[in-house]
Parts: C-alpha cells; sequence; structure tokens
C-alpha cells in the first residue's frame, strides 16, 4: 500500500545526535541538491558554537525554544470579497508553524554574508532563543499585521 503524503512526513528518522525528528527535518531543509552530510556538518557545528556560548544548556533545547519562539501563532491571508482583497487573520496549523519557523530561521541566517554558514546559522538561533534577530522580527510584523487587521476577522475562510 503507497503512503501518503502525511504518512511519509511523520515516518521521518530522528537525527542521530539529539535523536530530534524536528533537528532531522531542519537538517532537510538545510540541505541543498542533496548534500545531506553537508547539511549536518553546518547544523552540528552551528550547534556546537551554541553549546559553547551556553555553558550549562543543553543545545538540542535551545534550538527546539528558539524554534519555538520562531513559529506564527496567526497569519493573514488574503479573502477577496465584492471585489475588495481583505487581509484576514488566520490561526496557522501545527506544520505550516513549524515549516515557516525553519524556513524563516535559514532566510535569516542565508541573508547575512561575510561569515560561515555554521556561525550565521548559530548567531540566528541564539538571537531566536533570546527573542530578537530577523526571524523573529518577522514573526512579530506578521502578528502585528494580523492585529492591525482584526476587523476582518468575521471573513474568516
Amino acid at each position: 500500500m503507497p503512503e501518503t503524503q502525511a504518512e511519509s512526513e511523520l515516518d521521518v528518522k530522528p537525527d542521530p545526535r539529539f535523536n530530534s525528528k524536528l533537528a532531522a527535518k531542519f537538517i532537510n531543509c538545510l540541505m541543498e541538491q542533496g548534500k545531506k552530510a553537508k547539511a549536518q556538518k553546518h547544523f552540528y557545528g552551528a550547534m556546537d558554537i551554541v553549546a559553547d556560548r551556553l555553558d550549562e544548556e543543553d543545545p538540542g533545547e535551545v534550538f527546539e525554544e528558539a524554534l519555538e519562539n520562531v513559529q506564527p501563532r496567526v497569519e493573514v491571508r488574503g479573502r477577496r470579497i465584492g471585489g475588495m482583497t481583505y487581509q484576514v487573520p488566520t490561526e496557522v496549523s501545527g506544520k505550516r508553524k513549524v515549516a515557516l519557523g525553519i524556513r524563516w530561521l535559514l532566510e535569516a541566517a542565508r541573508s547575512k554574508k561575510g561569515r560561515p554558514l555554521q556561525y550565521r546559522l548559530a548567531d540566528e538561533i541564539m538571537d531566536a532563543y533570546n527573542k530578537q534577530g530577523s526571524a523573529y522580527q518577522r514573526r512579530e510584523s506578521l502578528h502585528k499585521m494580523a492585529e492591525a487587521n482584526r476587523a476582518y476577522s468575521h471573513f474568516r475562510i
């Protein structure tokens, strides 16, 4: 029996170092052109840097907390009603939260230039853990936009 897409996404094998499916998903999103070993090297290098900066805390937990801080609770979606397009705030599903959080962390790390990727990734993870940085700012601006358009929530899809 062929697997559906939802079943195959749930069957992501946990990463070998942290035994976390979230870290495995992040590594898969970090991977470019099928070079998983290179993506693992960047991710684990970044986690080593995070571990050096935070002596007492587990880097796996810091990563999960950082990703949790970046994930949006609400987003705005365009809804066309009577010739007008309204930005309607809607809640974000669990899978989409994770996908957006990972995407925003990676975009923020890749947009910085001049240093190796593992250092940029470690900086962005630390910033997200401390509730700052560009990925966190993106989440906050999305929440502000949803708050500003709260009057249109009765058009919810």
